[in-house]
């Protein structure tokens, strides 16, 4: 038998395997804590915006099907469920999955004022409400859930089918994100909201699977 092994006279290296074999075991389960396996703080995130603008059309193709990918994690979930609050809240993480997808909702016409931003050439993009008092303030979870998803769903539409028409040397048009204060071109903002977008899906799922 190695050292170390299941069968070795060593207790505390035996041990020790079988809290690691454990830890393994759990990766990936719905019960662990919350603070394991969640999605980072959004306003933590750094983006490195290297890509060439020539990705914009897969852009617009993520972003066409967040409402899809919305809808599939939600429809199977009973009301209880989408309204319930998080155990562990952090910061804007304090929604249900209910009120997360209603603030996808909520941000659309931010997004397509930063649209007409780029058409427009502003040195700056329009500044987002950073405490998110449209959604605290929205009482989604009063809402049918079938209304949040349609109200995203038809907002979303107009936003790519805006994008979509946009001439391809605009996607490289840049303007100054006013909270990363960077220079952001049309191609990364798109890419930033799509990331935005999953950063909700991931807690929206997060939140229907806590058991």
């Amino acid at each position: 038998m190695q050292p170390g092994g299941e069968g070795s006279d060593n207790p505390a290296a035996f041990q020790e395997l079988r809290r690691f074999r454990l830890r393994r075991h759990l990766v990936g389960r719905h019960d662990l804590p919350a603070t394991m396996n969640r999605p980072p703080i959004w306003f933590e995130r750094k983006f490195d915006f290297t890509f060439p603008a020539e990705q914009h059309p897969n852009l617009c193709a993520r972003l066409r099907g967040t409402p899809a990918r919305l809808e599939e994690i939600v429809r199977r979930a009973d009301r209880a469920v989408l309204v319930r609050k998080p155990r562990e809240p952090r910061e804007n993480d304090k929604w249900s999955a209910q009120e997360q997808a209603g603030h996808l909702a909520d941000l659309e016409p931010l997004w397509a004022a930063r649209v007409d931003d780029y058409l427009t050439e502003a040195s700056q993009l329009t500044l987002a409400d950073l405490s998110n008092r449209k959604t605290f303030e929205a009482q989604h979870n009063l809402r049918p859930i079938e209304e949040i998803l349609a109200e995203f769903r038809s907002a979303r539409s107009r936003l790519v089918s805006r994008v979509e028409n946009i001439d391809s040397v605009i996607f490289a048009r840049a303007s100054l994100h006013p909270r990363l204060k960077i220079p952001m071109r049309l191609v990364d903002h798109l890419y930033f909201v799509a990331e935005h977008d999953d950063h909700h899906l991931a807690h929206i799922w997060e939140l229907i699977n806590l058991r």
